[in-house]
């Protein structure tokens, strides 16, 4: 049995701009409707979202039979958590709130075999192998193995540079809403200074030779970071599409009985 490859590594390398969807609901059977929909990646949140290694698991085996490859977004970058998501078969990896290169190192070595790293071995148990039925597992699952950093404070915008250039960091995504909130504009991730940090954080990490993302509910915005020369751009979030779409559909009926009040029947009609 073969490696499954990482399409979503090879597009980053290539250079091929990817639009994803930030899943938030926690449910497989959701993940596999939006994953009919032809975004090339998305987001299983388990850092924000109620998500754990059971329902991470459910949600890649639903993604497993479409184009959309998955990205997991873990609490903590935690050796011991990262172990447990590489071995349910997640291949890429986004890590909240680093700031420095040291802290990127030590995401990296989670990801490798010993002598490379510190993941620990248990592929006999491990989906990630297929049980030890993958050809060669243990050299070769780096290879497949996508990381990302989520650079989302000022700090580690002071330490950007380094953090891109830290070996084994695939790309670096930045966090509008916890960025907005380290530069002391908490909720105002539209103001330009945020904006102006993260396209020039962009920048930063395309000159690492590296690949750049960010998530943008707003179109408008996103087209703004794929322009700047971002890779890979999560162009909406379950959650907000699901909210937004039952808010507009009600408003359609804003002439209506409010919602608990009762309406009388017809005259003549018992």
């Amino acid at each position: 049995m073969q490696l499954p490859a990482n399409l979503f590594k090879a597009a980053l390398r290539a250079g091929r701009p990817q639009i994803g969807l930030w899943l938030g609901l926690a449910d497989a059977y959701v993940s596999e409707l939006i994953a009919s929909t032809g975004f090339d990646w998305l987001a299983i949140d388990a850092e924000h979202a109620p998500n754990d290694p059971r329902s991470v698991l459910a949600q890649l085996q639903a993604l497993a039979p479409y184009p959309a490859q998955a990205v997991v977004r873990t609490a903590s970058g935690d050796a011991t958590l990262l172990k447990q998501y590489l071995d349910i078969g997640a291949q890429t990896l986004l890590i909240p709130m680093v700031e420095s290169a040291a802290q990127a190192a030590g995401i990296v070595a989670a990801t490798r075999y010993p002598p490379a790293g510190v993941r620990g071995v248990g592929s006999a148990l491990a989906r990630a192998s297929r049980w030890n039925q993958v050809n060669d597992y243990l050299r070769s699952a780096e290879q497949e193995i996508c990381v990302l950093v989520q650079v989302e404070s000022a700090v580690g915008l002071d330490n950007l540079a380094a953090i891109a250039a830290t070996a084994g960091v695939d790309g670096v995504f930045f966090g509008p809403a916890d960025l907005a909130a380290s530069l002391g504009l908490l909720g105002q991730t539209a103001d330009t200074r945020v904006q102006d940090a993260i396209a020039q954080g962009i920048r930063t990490v395309r000159a690492a030779g590296k690949a750049a993302g960010v998530l943008s509910a707003e179109p408008d915005v996103a087209r703004k970071y794929l322009a700047a020369g971002a890779l890979f751009v999560a162009a909406g979030i379950d959650t907000i599409l699901l909210v937004r779409a039952a808010r507009d559909l009600r408003a359609l009926f804003s002439d209506a009985a409010p919602a608990g009040e009762s309406i009388s029947p017809s005259p003549g009609r018992s």
